[in-house]
């Protein structure tokens, strides 16, 4: 009689992380979304578990000349036959140009404040929608697998359409992870990377999560892991961006806020750690999963415009200067 319940409690278990693995990687229509997790009361934290979360579709009305009078809507076709929404300000072929991807379960204009210190240190900026969020086709996410397709495609167009003296690609969080998983397994080959929060194994950072609302991530982690990389059709367990980092084959600057609960320091500096030289690593304090360059404007664009510099993508007269009232 034990036996049988185990059995049915195991059951149970895995229908929840069937059905939570799907709610994740699949949005839903209209505004209304569960809450960061490491904010749930206990009531709602056990809702969650029982019901599952609901990820709104990412939608923005902004308009590209928010960003900058120059820019541009643009649209590429996706490989899997979608689109993909992107927006140019262009700075003249005589300027890096950064490509920018956003994080999970967001779009591509939450970035505005990033892509705004690029225009400012003299770089031209291409903002990306990655598959099922904002402008661009879908509604599904693959938190960084086959995003890893849309980063081939759109830095294909702009090495093939739109010529400058470097191709910078800047990720965070999800963004980084499939700019390191196309320089692994789809031979993309920029002139330099600049990745935050990014973090080390799929696995581990649904295991975050879990923790966040005081949940104890063994099993569920591993089954919705499981689940989420049967219905999308990948084995989520080797969704390693540890061993994506090894393929880098350019200059990486790594940043990470160290009050970050959803990624782990340690995390991002076990990627940091097995990406070749030349790198640079810097730490924000106070900051958790979120924008480093809006608590820290001046060092943030100190720290980006030294790297550029060094990694001979930007020289100093065309990498700006930070102005006495942004710090």
């Amino acid at each position: 009689m034990a036996g049988f319940g185990v059995a049915v409690g195991f059951g149970l278990l895995n229908v929840l992380a069937y059905n939570h693995a799907y709610a994740m990687t699949h949005y839903t229509d209209g505004s209304s979304r569960t809450g960061k997790p490491e904010h749930l009361s206990a009531l709602d934290t056990l809702k969650v578990l029982v019901s599952g979360v609901r990820v709104a579709r990412p939608v923005s009305d902004r308009n590209p000349s928010e960003l900058d009078p120059s820019c541009e809507a643009l649209t590429l076709a996706a490989a899997d036959g979608g689109s993909l929404s992107v927006w140019l300000c262009e700075r003249g072929p005589a300027t890096p140009l950064v490509i920018v991807f956003h994080g999970y379960a967001i779009e591509k204009t939450k970035l505005f404040p990033e892509a705004k210190a690029f225009l400012e240190l003299g770089a031209s900026v291409l903002l990306v929608d990655f598959r099922g969020s904002g402008g661009s086709s879908g509604r599904a996410t693959t938190i960084g697998v086959r995003e890893a397709d849309d980063v081939a495609t759109v830095v294909r167009y702009a090495k093939e359409r739109l010529p400058h003296t470097a191709t910078v690609l800047f990720g965070q969080s999800m963004g980084a992870v499939a700019i390191l998983r196309a320089a692994s397994e789809r031979t993309v080959a920029p002139d330099a990377v600049i990745l935050e929060a990014v973090f080390d194994t799929l696995l581990n950072t649904v295991r975050n999560r879990f923790s966040s609302m005081r949940v104890p991530p063994f099993p569920s982690a591993e089954l919705l892991v499981l689940w989420g990389g049967i219905q999308c059709g990948f084995n989520g367990f080797k969704h390693n961006p540890v061993e994506y980092a090894k393929a880098l084959k350019c200059p990486a600057l790594f940043m990470h806020g160290n009050r970050d609960i959803r990624v782990s320091v340690d995390e991002s500096r076990r990627v940091f750690a097995a990406a070749p030289e030349p790198k640079a690593y810097r730490e924000f304090e106070g900051v958790g999963h979120e924008s480093y360059v809006l608590p820290y404007p001046a060092e943030w664009k100190a720290e980006v415009s030294t790297f550029l510099v060094c990694s001979h993508v930007m020289n100093h007269s065309r990498a700006g200067t930070v102005r006495d009232d942004d710090r």
